[in-house]
């Protein structure tokens, strides 16, 4: 579990899917400007700031070599850290392979699986939502193969130029056909929502905050408890933020941050 306790007029931020380098250097480069004047925006009253997964495309974490590119959002991370804003990572289905890179050269932590999070009387369940739930039984058995020590060394000696033209063909391959297909919303059966409502009688939790869908939604655990999922900044620019007291969806603009409408999204979110 991560505790923390709420300071005077300071909040924590919760963003997801970046997914640098999709679905080319051009586009990826507005996105990640995007972004990081987003976190130049929240700086001054984040007390910390979670990225819930798939932050890259595709990430490995290589011992001597760093992925090229995205170096404004390193620098930008490094800047926020070194000034007193703590940044915790979690990997998602693109980012799972870092190591040690983040934590060794940023100071930033990183979490491979969802973490509870205790802040102030709000208790939250936190990560990026892949694999969770029933069903994806392909992608399962996937993730089994790429977190699998050996797997990961074999493709760690591959020269980085061919290991990492492998990963982005085949990640941009799969992300353009599920963009071009739409992303579909299963509501109640969404497999996320399913995870939450079996870990919730387990272990109450106030908020379950989960990313990977790409879809900003809410819906209800029980009467006191909701699931929201964050969306993404490919096509949305959104993000969750807690007060201490409660969790909303908010998006920024470019220059602001606003509070959008339900009816803003093709399945309604409460942002009041």
């Amino acid at each position: 579990m991560i505790a923390l306790s709420p300071l005077p007029d300071k909040k924590i931020y919760f963003a997801s899917d970046l997914h640098l380098g999709f679905p080319n250097d051009e586009a990826s480069l507005v996105r990640e400007k995007n972004f990081i004047a987003w976190l130049d925006h929240i700086k001054e009253d984040a007390q910390h700031i979670f990225l819930l997964g798939d932050i890259f495309d595709f990430w490995f974490d290589y011992k001597y070599v760093v992925p090229r590119g995205f170096i404004r959002f390193q620098g930008k991370l490094a800047e926020l850290v070194d000034s007193g804003v703590p940044i915790t990572f979690f990997t998602g289905n693109h980012d799972m392979w870092m190591f040690d890179y983040f934590p060794e050269q940023l100071n930033i932590p990183v979490y491979y699986k969802p973490v509870e999070l205790q802040y102030g009387n709000l208790k939250m369940l936190i990560g990026h939502g892949d694999g969770l739930g029933p069903g994806d039984h392909s992608y399962k058995f996937l993730k089994k193969i790429f977190t699998n020590p050996l797997c990961q060394w074999l493709f760690g000696v591959l020269n980085p130029n061919i290991g990492m033209w492998i990963a982005h063909t085949w990640s941009k391959g799969k992300k353009h056909k599920k963009m071009n297909k739409g992303l579909k919303y299963f509501g109640e059966n969404e497999y996320i929502y399913q995870f939450c409502k079996e870990y919730h009688a387990k272990s109450l939790c106030d908020f379950y905050l989960f990313g990977h869908r790409h879809i900003p939604y809410l819906l209800q655990v029980d009467e006191q408890s909701q699931y929201l999922n964050i969306g993404d900044w490919v096509a949305h620019s959104t993000f969750a933020v807690c007060d201490g007291n409660t969790v909303k969806l908010k998006e920024w603009t470019g220059k602001e941050i606003i509070s959008p409408a339900p009816e803003t999204y093709d399945h309604p979110v409460s942002t009041k």
